[in-house]
């Protein structure tokens, strides 16, 4: 009987664990299989995004190896504060959610000749570093715009779906922001950029609007036709993409918001020391001959002829939204909106 009673305890605590797990996307290793050292990153980021730069700087850490696992900001997040998931750095699109990470005292400081000549809108507290910056954009598939004028603003988007609903019907799709990080960040500084925001989700919820987890979907359900439009998707990815002679990557010109991804080395690191050399390595490459991203440096003042970009910036200011009234009320309203 003591038997049972032990082994059903172990088994509720292996469920238990088992319900609080992050969930991974992907996994990928680089560097020698033999090496004594392994620097743990968890990104929200692509792992073929960011091949390039893990290799560079494996070439000057010899005898070390590199665990890349991949996770949506929101599991990202709830790997560090509630599973307690031992990482050596963590990167970030979701700006406010690393923000709140840090602000709860789960990451450790980091100082260096790279991160001091970050600006000051690019480094919180000596623990968060920026090191791209990143438009929202709206990703047309070129098809479905045939014979009409390609928007160029919210309003003329809006305007397009209203006169033509048979078809877009169906074919819109933006992030679910109950899901993704960064689609609650992105909606939360488009309702306070302008009330177009609301107009034009109401629209695309009368639409029968498709809900995603992230980027990369919604980017292939434009290319093979079946949406016609998505909202608020990461720029860098899709002028990325070979297909792109298929999309039209439009930067609104009432407003772009601009994020700014992020890394912090998290309490947990068991290698401090190489996580910071491998922020340091973030922050002083060279980003712009990658499609859609911007390296962060003192002066990179955003100034498109229009005025129209603007950067999110880093701070305190982040944790509005993430007030539980803030959030729940925000919910309320975009699903009256979106499920209509």
């Amino acid at each position: 009987m003591r038997k049972f009673v032990l082994l059903a305890g172990l088994a509720l605590m292996w469920l238990a664990a088992q319900a609080t797990a992050y969930e991974i996307e992907d996994r990928r290793s680089f560097g020698p299989d033999g090496a004594s050292r392994t620097l743990r990153i968890i990104s929200t980021g692509d792992a073929s995004l960011f091949e390039p730069i893990l290799t560079s700087f494996l070439q000057s850490e010899p005898n070390l190896r590199i665990d890349y696992v991949v996770a949506s900001s929101t599991q990202l997040s709830r790997a560090i504060h509630e599973d307690g998931a031992v990482m050596d750095v963590a990167l970030s699109s979701a700006m406010d959610l690393q923000t709140k990470l840090v602000n709860d005292g789960y990451a450790l400081p980091h100082r260096s000749n790279a991160t001091s000549s970050l600006p000051t809108w690019a480094r919180w507290r000596d623990h968060l570093f920026a090191f791209t910056q990143e438009p929202a954009a709206i990703v047309l598939n070129r098809a479905a715009f045939d014979g009409l004028p390609m928007p160029r603003t919210r309003q003329d988007l809006i305007a397009l779906m209203r006169a033509n609903p048979d078809r877009f019907e169906g074919r819109v799709g933006t992030y679910d922001v109950r899901q993704s990080g960064l689609g609650y960040l992105f909606a939360t500084q488009d309702a306070r950029s302008s009330e177009t925001y609301w107009r034009l989700t109401e629209v695309m919820g009368g639409l029968g609007v498709k809900l995603y987890c992230c980027s990369g979907l919604m980017i292939d359900d434009v290319v093979t036709g079946d949406l016609a439009v998505a909202y608020n998707v990461l720029g860098s990815y899709a002028q990325a993409r070979p297909e792109e002679t298929q999309i039209e990557v439009l930067l609104p010109e009432d407003f772009t918001t601009v994020m700014l991804r992020t890394a912090f080395i998290p309490a947990s690191s068991e290698l401090p020391d190489i996580a910071g050399r491998f922020i340091d390595h973030l922050v002083t490459r060279q980003w712009d001959n990658a499609p859609g991203l911007s390296q962060v440096f003192e002066g990179a003042e955003l100034t498109r002829d229009d005025q129209a970009l603007r950067r999110i910036r880093l701070g305190p200011g982040l944790l509005v939204f993430l007030d539980g009234f803030k959030k729940q009320a925000f919910f309320e309203e975009w699903r009256s909106a979106v499920l209509q």
